[in-house]
């Protein structure tokens, strides 16, 4: 199904008027049909996808993931979905192992099944990669820690991205830098890439996100005594401070800057 008939399937399901609808997204009747109906000129935005998956109860993301793929080139799409595929078949394979649903003895008959040879594919010509695009969320200050707001994005989106090659995190973003306390080596409108994957040392440059109240900044962080943590400007005008371990419920390293030049 399409996006459009996935949206009217779930409306009609939640016995919903498109006039219902219309009025808790503020979006038009007439600009809902042209959805529903895939007769609009240009796809749905992001925003009005956030707030049909709240009113017609999808899961956070899931219509921002069908239009993006929906949106892909005919070719790239095709790609997409026949990896895609294999990968849900691969893990139903090991999942039928974990769950001793396929004998040892059947293995070798259906590995062969599923034309998995453990070689690597040299038939195919190596194909560049575009290298992975990167949710920008919000901006962080390279200051004294101020209120966050992510702006309500599930894992993966937002109305801005960076691409990144040779980045295989899935849960990475990206901030624009606000202020001068990590001068030189971030400067204001640079975009900083941090990684949740990425392990953090002492002196790493990282985005920490506080709890109550809820805050974040961007500093170099060294792990003191007592569970406290040191956070630290590079810019020599700015002092550090220090924290307690237990207030820090996000710490994320830096590990891509674009420079605005």
């Amino acid at each position: 199904m399409s996006l459009g008939q996935i949206i009217r399937q779930k409306r009609q399901e939640l016995s919903f008027t498109l006039d219902e609808v219309a009025a808790k997204t503020g979006f038009s009747k007439p600009y809902l049909s042209t959805v529903e109906t895939g007769r609009v000129n240009n796809p749905p935005s992001d925003n009005l996808l956030r707030k049909l998956e709240k009113v017609l109860k999808f899961d956070s993301g899931q219509l921002q993931h069908l239009a993006h793929v929906e949106g892909m080139p005919a070719d790239i799409r095709r790609d997409y979905e026949a990896i895609d595929a294999q990968n849900r078949r691969y893990k139903q394979i090991i999942s039928d192992i974990i769950g001793k649903k396929t004998k040892v003895k059947d293995l070798g008959s259906v590995i062969a099944s599923e034309e998995v040879t453990g070689q690597p594919d040299t038939e195919k010509p190596y194909q560049p990669k575009a290298g992975q695009l990167v949710p920008v969320i919000n901006k962080v200050l390279a200051g004294y820690p101020v209120d966050f707001d992510d702006l309500g994005y599930p894992v993966g989106f937002a109305d801005d991205y960076v691409r990144c090659p040779d980045l295989h995190d899935p849960n990475a973003f990206a901030v624009r830098v606000v202020g001068d306390s990590m001068q030189p080596k971030f400067a204001e409108g640079d975009i900083v890439i941090f990684s949740p994957a990425a392990n953090v040392s002492n002196g790493d440059d990282c985005f920490i996100r506080f709890s109550e109240p809820h805050e974040t900044t961007f500093k170099r962080v060294f792990f003191e005594e007592d569970n406290r943590l040191r956070l630290q400007p590079r810019n020599e005008k700015y002092a550090p401070t220090i924290t307690e371990g237990g207030r820090v419920n996000g710490l994320y390293r830096a590990i891509i800057k674009y420079q605005r030049l």
